[in-house]
């Protein structure tokens, strides 16, 4: 009889009561290159399990029709969490979901917020010359005293993903300051100049009553152009299960815009190009990318001894005119498709494949184990 696949389940979350899907067409090549390498994918999100049956009602792409259909199917071998965060009760769900199911084998586990993930980084020699001075904001206070130390601030939501709700502030002139950012539907704000009293009236409204926020020491990343740019840094797991450096790429914002998110109208450009144009040397700048890799991978690993099982980061990177390195932010959940508007296919190939072999190298190890200890449980269920 022959041996079944193994089966790796994609939790997400929907984004509507529509049952949109942020992510459909990664999981359709995800499925494509996991039946090249004898891996069953199937998409589930926690409104699709049967708590009491301890089923999924999965989604499951069919590479032959190009058409996905629903299937009652038994829990994964291997779940792969892709959840981003959510204000709404699906999120809600999900974190009953990771509760009840923690005991199940996850890829990666959720990590905590920029506030925790800096306080983790910050205690480590290796990682603190890397890390843009960051303070929790309590009240406008914060926020002021920071900037009497630096002329360029960023005041972020401590949650937030894709430039949502973020402030650039910069003084201009004594006593003047100069505000621009993107609220909370990525909508660019016209920059507009305050005094001190106004910007901290500012600050309040911005911040609101419950929005936990930090505030970051700047760092100049505008071009010739005006337009501000930075790096994103994909370390991943490899088939051998070890961390690697999967890619890096440019990022070059949209005209007014403070962050370089892709979603905000940003663009992709090769890291070594944009490197050289910002640094002015090939070789200057190939030492940089070097190092950024190493500095990647050892932040990987840290992080993952704090946090629990990742399986990969991304790692928004400021390179300043001097080639010094600041790590900007970490993300659990990345996309990817910087590489491939960045014209890299072959990167980006890689970055949907190696969560896969991944997965399969996880399986492999679990198996093993269970041959020299022989669990007659549930075969649809590995214990993490």
């Amino acid at each position: 009889m022959a041996q079944t696949k193994p089966t790796l389940g994609i939790l997400t979350l929907y984004l509507n009561e529509n049952r949109m899907l942020e992510e459909r067409a990664v999981y359709q090549k995800m499925t494509q290159y996991g039946n090249k390498i004898g891996l069953d994918i199937v998409v589930f999100t926690p409104q699709d399990v049967n708590n009491s049956e301890r089923r999924i009602h999965s989604m499951v792409y069919n590479t032959a029709t190009g058409k996905w259909s629903r299937k009652w199917m038994a829990f994964p071998n291997m779940i792969y969490d892709r959840c981003r965060i959510q204000r709404s009760y699906r999120f809600e769900q999900l974190k009953k979901f990771r509760a009840r199911y923690g005991h199940l084998t996850f890829l990666n586990r959720p990590m905590r917020n920029k506030w925790t993930v800096y306080k983790t980084l910050i205690g480590d020699t290796r990682f603190r010359p890397h890390l843009p001075l960051t303070r929790m904001v309590d009240g406008s206070r914060d926020v002021m005293q920071m900037l009497e130390k630096h002329s360029l601030v960023y005041f972020k939501p401590i949650n937030g993903t894709g430039g949502r709700g973020i402030l650039r502030i910069e003084r201009k002139e004594k006593g003047v300051w100069l505000v621009e950012g993107r609220d909370l539907s990525r909508r660019m704000i016209r920059p507009e100049k305050f005094s001190s009293q106004g910007l901290q009236n500012k600050i309040i409204a911005w911040r609101g009553k419950e929005k936990k926020y930090v505030v970051q020491q700047g760092i100049n990343l505008k071009l010739a152009n005006g337009r501000v740019h930075d790096y994103r840094l994909l370390v991943q797991k490899n088939g051998s299960g070890e961390w690697d450096v999967t890619g890096c790429a440019g990022r070059v914002g949209a005209r007014g815009s403070v962050t370089s998110n892709l979603h905000g109208g940003g663009r992709a450009a090769p890291m070594s190009s944009l490197l050289k144009q910002w640094i002015g040397s090939d070789s200057k700048a190939a030492s940089i990318e070097q190092k950024a890799g190493e500095l990647g991978v050892q932040i990987a690993a840290h992080l993952e001894k704090s946090f629990g099982q990742l399986c990969e980061l991304a790692l928004d990177l400021a390179i300043d005119r001097s080639g010094h390195i600041w790590l900007l932010e970490v993300n659990p959940k990345p996309a990817r498709e910087v590489f491939a508007r960045a014209g890299d296919r072959e990167t980006y190939r890689k970055a949907l494949s190696r969560p896969l072999e991944y997965a399969l190298w996880m399986y492999e190890q679990k198996r093993r184990r269970r041959n020299y200890r022989p669990d007659p449980g549930n075969e649809g269920e590995f214990s993490g």
